[in-house]
């Protein structure tokens, strides 16, 4: 795949820097990947692209793919200040997981490349009775992982155009068998661990995924939950500042909400809260 399919040149550069200014050092990062400190700023400044090889080089020490370098800024910090790739590249050093890896994940990668792109994520609140929160889902794949995050935004109680809560889970995604399995973390409050598992759909020319997920917060604000959860494939891509722009707490009875997925999630009497 050409580079530039991804995103564009400045694009690269302002990423480039972004990863920079997090290690503190450009001196630093150039000894580390063994590049010449002149041609480096080269790159930072968009001057000049990197050959293949040192574009590799790159990528491979800040522990993400070529492809992902060329992602808008605002999009690639999203992922980043989850500090999502750090822990990717603890897990792949770790021995305990090689074998998992090897057949879990390499082992399904032309099937996760057909679940790769953004969802609508639907499923009714814990937080809000009766109302069914949409959020933006996203899988996409970082050399030999799938990965997906995921960001919720909770309006006020008493201002509903006013965002109250905003929470951001970065996980895993395990293609096994015909099925999605999902394991992540909440990062913005550091509070809540949740897992996943869905059975992709296709209706007419609508992809779903449905399934349910479970999770358990740290803190008494969110109670302990099991739940159905529809996804909704809107495409390719990451998520934009478009798509998190419609999420919210919506009526149930609201039209914007696809009828497959009211279809699924019910009445939301089946959800599970531990209390």
């Amino acid at each position: 795949m050409n580079h530039h399919d991804a995103g564009t040149t400045a694009d690269f550069a302002a990423n480039l820097r972004f990863l920079c200014e997090r290690q503190g050092s450009i001196s630093t990062v150039c000894r580390k990947i063994g590049l010449n400190r002149q041609q480096f700023n080269k790159y930072l400044s968009g001057l000049h692209m990197p050959s293949p090889q040192n574009m590799s080089l790159i990528a491979n020490f800040f522990g993400v793919s070529v492809a992902i370098m060329f992602s808008p800024p605002f999009e690639f910090r999203t992922l980043v200040e989850g500090n999502f790739f750090q822990v990717m590249e603890k897990l792949r050093e770790s021995p305990e997981v090689t074998k998992f890896i090897e057949t879990a994940i390499i082992g399904a990668r032309s099937e996760g490349d057909d679940l790769v792109g953004v969802y609508d994520r639907y499923q009714y609140s814990s937080i809000y009775k009766g109302s069914i929160l949409r959020s933006a889902y996203c899988i996409y794949r970082n050399n030999d992982f799938y990965q997906h995050y995921y960001i919720e935004r909770f309006p006020s109680y008493d201002a509903p155009n006013k965002v109250d809560y905003v929470f951001k889970y970065y996980g895993f995604v395990f293609p096994v068998a015909g099925r999605v399995f999902s394991v992540d973390f909440e990062r913005t409050q550091r509070n809540e661990l949740t897992f996943g598992v869905f059975a992709p759909v296709q209706r007419s020319s609508k992809k779903f995924m449905f399934g349910i997920t479970s999770g358990i917060a740290a803190t008494m604000f969110r109670q302990p939950y099991s739940t159905k959860v529809a996804l909704h494939h809107r495409g390719p891509g990451l998520i934009g500042r478009q798509q998190l722009e419609t999420l919210t707490a919506l009526d149930a009875k609201d039209p914007s909400i696809p009828k497959e997925a009211l279809q699924f999630l019910g009445d939301g009497s089946d959800m599970i809260q531990i209390m």
